[in-house]
This record gives C-alpha cells, sequence and structure tokens, in this order.
C-alpha cells in the first residue's frame, strides 16, 4: 500500500476585519458575551469583490509553492465548498483554468464543517490506488454570504477564508488512518432552507429570510463534542494508536467550548489543541485546513509528529484523520 502525505500547505484570509466591537453596533450584542460563548474575538470578511473561487486559488498557489510543484503538476483538484461561487460549474474547476492546473481532473464536494477531513480522505484514495499522483484538496468559504446579520445569535460565529494541501505519495509517515460518519435524521440542526430545487428563489423565501443559515446551538453543542471525541477514538484505534500518542490536535474551529469540552472527554491537555478561533471564527470547510497551515508555519509540527484533525458540521457530518508528518 502506497503512503500517502501532506506535501504542501497553504491558506488566505481576506483583508477586512469584523470585530466582536463592530458586530455591538450591527445586533443586540457585546464582545463579552460573544468570547465567553464562542472564543471569537473577530473574523475575516471578503471584499465586494471577492468570491470563493478567488481565495481558493491564492491558498492553492501557497500550496503549490509550499510543495514545490508546479500546476501542472496536478492531477486531481477537490474543493470542499457550501458557499461556491455559483451553482454550477464548480469551484475547482475555477481555480484549474486560474491557476493553469491544465491536466487535472476536478469536482466539489459538499460536507460542511468536515469538507476539508472529507476531501482529504476521498485524496487518500485516489493516490493509494495508483490512479493520481498529487492532489491539491482545498477548504473554502464564504460564510459571509449566507450570515442573516440581522440575526444576533448566529452572526457572531462565521467568518470567510480558504486553506489548501497538496496530497501526494510519501516515502514515510502519511495519512495513518480516517473515519468518516454522517447522520441525515438531524439535517434541520443546521441548514440553509431555500435555494435549492426545493424551495427556488422566491419574493416569499427573500422576504423570510431563508436563505440564511438557521441553527439549533444548544443540540449542536451537544452532538459536537460526542462525535468528535468518538471520531478521534475510532481514527485513533484504527491506526494502532491512543490519545497519549496525539502531539497536536487540530480541531474544527467552531466554538471554544466545544473544543475543550471534547479534549477533556479525550483526556488531553490544552497545550495540544491548536487554535484560531478568536481570530477567524467558524470557517466550516475552511477552519481546519487553515489552521493546519498555520499550525505548521509556527512551527508547532514537526517531522514525526502524530497530527490529528477533527472536524463537525451541518448534514450532520463528521470525521478524523491521523496523520504521522
Amino acid at each position: 500500500m502506497k503512503k500517502v502525505g501532506i506535501i504542501g500547505v497553504g491558506e488566505y484570509l481576506p483583508k477586512k476585519v469584523l470585530t466582536n466591537k463592530d458586530l455591538e453596533k450591527m445586533v443586540d450584542t457585546s464582545d463579552e458575551w460573544i468570547t465567553t460563548r464562542t472564543g471569537i474575538k473577530q473574523r475575516r470578511l471578503v471584499a465586494k469583490n471577492e468570491a470563493a473561487s478567488d481565495l481558493a486559488i491564492k491558498a492553492s498557489y501557497q500550496a503549490l509553492e509550499d510543495a514545490r510543484l508546479k500546476p501542472e503538476d496536478l492531477d486531481l483538484i477537490i474543493v470542499a465548498s457550501i458557499t461556491g461561487d455559483m451553482p454550477f460549474p464548480s469551484v475547482s474547476c475555477l481555480v484549474q483554468n486560474a491557476i493553469g492546473a491544465k491536466k487535472a481532473a476536478c469536482f466539489d464536494i459538499s460536507a460542511a464543517c468536515a469538507g476539508f477531513v472529507y476531501a482529504v480522505t476521498i485524496a487518500k484514495q485516489f493516490i493509494e490506488s495508483g490512479l493520481y499522483k498529487n492532489v491539491l484538496v482545498v477548504g473554502v468559504e464564504v460564510l459571509s454570504s449566507v450570515t442573516d446579520w440581522k440575526d444576533r445569535n448566529t452572526c457572531v460565529l462565521f467568518g470567510d477564508g480558504a486553506g489548501a494541501a497538496v496530497l501526494s505519495q510519501v516515502k514515510s509517515g502519511g495519512i495513518l488512518s480516517s473515519y468518516l460518519g454522517s447522520d441525515g435524521s438531524k439535517k434541520d440542526l443546521l441548514y440553509i432552507p431555500a435555494g435549492g430545487s426545493r424551495l427556488p428563489v422566491s419574493k416569499e423565501t427573500i422576504d423570510n429570510r431563508m436563505h440564511y443559515i438557521k441553527m439549533q446551538g444548544n443540540e449542536l453543542f451537544k452532538l459536537a463534542v460526542t462525535l468528535m471525541a468518538e471520531a478521534a477514538q475510532i481514527a485513533l484505534k484504527k491506526a494502532g494508536l491512543d490519545c497519549k500518542d496525539i502531539d497536536l490536535v487540530i480541531p474544527h474551529q467552531a466554538n471554544i467550548r466545544i473544543i475543550m469540552a471534547m479534549a477533556k472527554k479525550l483526556k488531553l491537555p490544552e497545550d495540544k489543541i491548536y487554535l484560531n478561533i478568536a481570530k477567524y471564527g467558524n470557517m466550516s470547510s475552511a477552519s481546519t485546513a487553515t489552521a493546519l497551515c498555520e499550525a505548521k508555519k509556527e512551527g508547532r509540527i514537526k517531522k514525526g509528529d502524530i497530527i490529528l484533525l477533527d472536524a463537525f458540521g451541518a448534514g450532520l457530518v463528521w470525521g478524523a484523520c491521523v496523520i504521522k508528518w
């Protein structure tokens, strides 16, 4: 069996910063309330002329540079996103054209906040099978485009950004195991009601603000803690490891209390949990990807380290990957 690993990472965060103080002027909230309940201090928002593909392209170039590859070396591009530029064509095709990856096949996946973990797992299979050699995976979101800025319970949570990784065959280490899970029976806990074939755009859907994220936070909180901890344990067991072997956990950055409760379940010290939620908020599929990139840039990841990616999101979907760097 071929060993498959991440050989390059990249990220792009829009320049515009929206702080909790800014939100105090928009809705009935406070910096203290947001920080205490979520751990978020600020988030990034796209400029008027920026879409998902623009962020993805910049993150992709950075990942390719880190991997020391050229766009023409890519065989496949997978983009995880729930906020693409348009219903079709895919963001991956827009990225392919922009960076000049002429040989690469392209497709997008929709797995919400677990999108990057899902996409990495999918990419690994293509390389293991021998079908492709180099695969670019991107997690990108423009959640500001589907956030209800009048809803104080959700607008404080979300931000925009992109993270990317290049996967290829490696001589040692690499992705040791993956675990993916889902439960469609709980679809109504986090969703956007309108804009698809069930409820196409109409005056009624617009008037009722049905094109924005709807969330039942309390139920999601409990499920996220349980399922992220469970995913970690299953993935570690598949790799023949346990929690004490982990050097760094890179979790989906949804809520600081979820992350810390999950760490407590796994009996992991705080210094083994990577956090960037205070700077960026919840960027869905981009959260885990950007956190991985920043952890590497900051020297938190060293060769031979055991890294756990762990995520949970709408669907419901969840998953974990164990990587030996």
